[in-house]
Formats: C-alpha cells, sequence, structure tokens
C-alpha cells in the first residue's frame, strides 16, 4: 500500500490563499512544500490523473494553461469512480480512516463524494452490494440496518469531472478532500468499499468524527488526515 509521501510538492486549495492563474511556472509551485497535505495535489498526482487519458502531456498543458478550469478524465484504466451521497460518503470515509486502510483520492462535487477506487471496481460493487442484500429498498435484511443507498458507478466508457489544479477565493466548484499525490497511489478495489458501505449501514451516525479533519472555504467539506493512513 503507498504512503502519502510527506515531502511531495502540493498546491493548496484549502482555508489559505490559492495561487493566481496567472503564475509563471505553475507546476513548479506544485513541488514547493505543503502546509495542509490533504487538500492539495502534487505535480505527481496531476502526472498521475493526466495518465488516464490518452495524451497525458497534452492534458498536463491545458491543464497548465487554464489551471482554475476543472478537467474531465475517463474511468476504467487508470482509475474507477464510486459516486456516493456526501452524508453517507462521510461516513464511509470516517469508516475507511478510522478502521480501515484509509482511501484513495476522494474530491466533492454538487452534493456528492466522488471516491476514486481500482479499475473494475465499478462493475463488481453493485455486484456484492446486490450478492449480500444491501442494494435497493430502503430497509436492510441484514440486521436491520438501512440500505446502501444508490451508488452511481463509473467505470469504462465513462467520464468524471476532476477539481481544477488551483482555485480562487470564492470557488464553489469540485474541490479535492484526499487529493491525488503520487504517480502511484493507492487505490481501494470493490471489497474494500463494500466493507464501508456495510459498516455505515449497520452502524448510527457518529456523534463527532473520530478523525482529524481541517476546516475548508467550503463549510461542507471534510478534510482526513492522512497521517493515519494504516
Amino acid at each position: 500500500m503507498t504512503a502519502w509521501l510527506p515531502d511531495e510538492t502540493t498546491l493548496h486549495h484549502g482555508d489559505g490563499p490559492c495561487l493566481r492563474a496567472d503564475e509563471a511556472d505553475l507546476f513548479s509551485a506544485l513541488r514547493e512544500p505543503a502546509r495542509n497535505q490533504t487538500a492539495q495535489i502534487t505535480a505527481a498526482g496531476a502526472a498521475w490523473l493526466a495518465g488516464a487519458t490518452a495524451y497525458p502531456r497534452s492534458a498536463l498543458a491545458q491543464w497548465e494553461s487554464r489551471p482554475t478550469a476543472p478537467g474531465v478524465l475517463p474511468c476504467g484504466t487508470a482509475f474507477d469512480v464510486v459516486n456516493v451521497p456526501t452524508l453517507f460518503g462521510r461516513r464511509m470515509l470516517e469508516h475507511l480512516w478510522a478502521d480501515g486502510p484509509g482511501s484513495g483520492p476522494v474530491a466533492s462535487h454538487r452534493g456528492r463524494m466522488l471516491l476514486f477506487a481500482s479499475p473494475g471496481t465499478a462493475q463488481r460493487l453493485p455486484s456484492l452490494l446486490d450478492w449480500e442484500e444491501w442494494g435497493g429498498g430502503p430497509q436492510s435484511r441484514n440486521g436491520g440496518g438501512t440500505k446502501v443507498p444508490p451508488l452511481l458507478c463509473h467505470g469504462t466508457g465513462d467520464a468524471v469531472t476532476v477539481p481544477p489544479l488551483t482555485c480562487g477565493e470564492t470557488y464553489t466548484g469540485p474541490r479535492w478532500l484526499v487529493a491525488p499525490d503520487t504517480r502511484t497511489p493507492w487505490l481501494p478495489g470493490p471489497d474494500v468499499l463494500l466493507w464501508a458501505c456495510v459498516r455505515v449501514a449497520r452502524s448510527a451516525p457518529a456523534p463527532t468524527p473520530r478523525i482529524s479533519i481541517f476546516p475548508l472555504t467550503d463549510p461542507s467539506a471534510k478534510v482526513y488526515d492522512v497521517s493515519r493512513r494504516r
């Protein structure tokens, strides 16, 4: 399992000042020391994201010319994405970070959470949920908990919107909660995400977060302390 590198370079997305879009060398700024690792993307993380496209160098060049614009990336090769409601996604992350192996990159967009997962997850996770009888209606036959809400699983043939490299103070679009910062980030598979879904469905909401978070400009977003990754 790949650790999040403390000496990797980052670009701030959260509560501090953001870089201007007209910075002379944006990717050199991605290599400067970071204050808040989790909500920042690194040069290596940007390279990993660009690797999902057919032309990575062109994707990086486009991001450098328009660093404040969100990107659109295909799924199915470098990653799949599991798209969940915000509240359910927060509780999944709390279990993943407090009791499980942690998570891969995670973004928020339009009231949903995008959990980046290993390729193939989009096809297998819904089948596993149905097999375990956690998908579908409002009540579960597994211990009386609630059902897992409908998940949008994006795989081969799908594309997702990813947050920009940098943002303005009033930016309200997609943003990273756990940003990619290596060329080979660890990605959870369908078994890990099934475990997290079942944990949430079986348990009551925690009264307070059980892991460290850092506040963002967006009050509805939480950032998870990746130093606790297992």
